[in-house]
């Protein structure tokens, strides 16, 4: 009993960068909680449960814990269509993530916007976009907003290395840039813009180049590096709010599965794959720094894998027995009027030509 009270008291003040075991666990759990959760949403989609298109994270799971543990609550954050992550780590209960990719009414979009469109004004999540590039130039204008009024919080935009050649970006970080805006513009380059290599894409290895273009700072980071990337959006953030300006940050990072779930992947070899998964899975990683540190064990993980697992499979019963929006929710929520009130909450009584 002794000795185990003295290893306890001793994991109890250990740290690693300047986190405790608590917030260093509690980046595990949500790693492995993406990673499952997107598992589960593969197999939900193969059974039928799930249409659409579904873009997963798989692999990109160090990025978004470690770009979300650097933010405020009251931070906005726009992003791509690769964002079912993205809106667990802002706040929106995972049951409301799983039945938006269900199409139900109890998504967090109402089962309107579906796995490429969550949304919440609570949480200030904008949005996935499926224009690739929107969110960028978006970005910009909450900057300015939140310049105006002075604000002590930043918009972070978060896109892949396959929008990088879109005018959108150029016009954002040029804008930005101009005027000091709040806005860190952070690029999860996962090496593949669909189908095309980023090796085959772009005329420089990095988005350096692109950055001293517009006298931004830049920063590179290993994306399979939770902590890193934690640094990383910790020093960009801290410059946004103290009137330094905007940062770009490229996370170098890789997806374990293809574009989408219609996507097979045959532009890359299963080779390269494997490589990845088997020496640069970023859960794993993490895990085997933690027992380095002498902050976990393989007890520990056992125990996060099984409370996620059941956790996982609570959400797809939720959303699985969620009602689907009725034919009048089609109407609803679709406009605004001058007052700010919505309009056609109901179907109209008129048909409309």
């Amino acid at each position: 009993m002794a000795i185990r009270e003295a290893r306890e008291a001793r994991e109890a003040k250990a740290t690693l960068a300047g986190l405790s075991r608590e917030q260093l666990f509690d980046m595990h759990y949500k790693m492995v909680l993406l990673r499952r959760f997107e598992e589960k949403a593969a197999e939900e989609y193969t059974l039928g449960k799930i249409g659409g298109f579904l873009h997963l994270y798989i692999g990109q799971e160090a990025s978004g814990v470690g770009t979300f543990s650097a933010l405020q609550p009251d931070d906005y954050v726009l992003s791509a269509y690769r964002e079912h992550g993205y809106a667990i780590l802002k706040g929106l209960d995972p049951k409301a993530v799983m039945a938006e990719l269900f199409g139900k009414a109890t998504g967090g979009s109402k089962g309107k916007g579906g796995s490429m469109h969550m949304w919440s004004n609570e949480h200030h999540l904008l949005g996935g976009q499926a224009i690739v590039g929107g969110q960028l130039v978006m970005a910009a204008g909450l900057g300015i907003a939140i310049q105006y009024q002075n604000e002590k919080r930043i918009a972070l935009a978060l896109f892949g290395d396959g929008a990088v050649d879109e005018g959108a970006f150029h016009e954002a970080l040029n804008l930005a840039s101009v005027w000091k805006l709040p806005v860190v513009f952070l690029c999860e380059n996962n090496q593949y813009s669909m189908g095309m290599a980023v090796t085959k894409a772009w005329a420089v290895p990095s988005l350096e180049p692109r950055a001293a273009g517009y006298g931004m700072p830049y920063l590179k980071v290993d994306g399979m590096d939770t902590l890193a990337v934690r640094e990383a959006m910790l020093e960009a953030r801290e410059r946004a709010v103290s009137g330094g300006g905007p940062t770009l940050i490229e996370s170098l990072t890789y997806r374990f599965r293809g574009h989408s779930m219609a996507d097979p992947a045959y532009y890359r070899t299963r080779e390269e794959e494997k490589l990845w998964k088997t020496t640069r899975d970023p859960i794993a990683l993490f895990e085997d720094k933690l027992k380095e540190a002498g902050l976990m064990a393989d007890r520990d993980i056992s125990a996060t894998n099984d409370r996620v697992d059941a956790e996982v499979a609570e959400y797809a019963r939720f959303a699985n027995e969620s009602p689907d929006p009725t034919i009048d929710d089609l109407y609803a929520d679709v406009t605004v009027d001058g007052r700010g009130a919505i309009a056609w909450r109901t179907k109209p009584s008129t048909p409309r030509e």
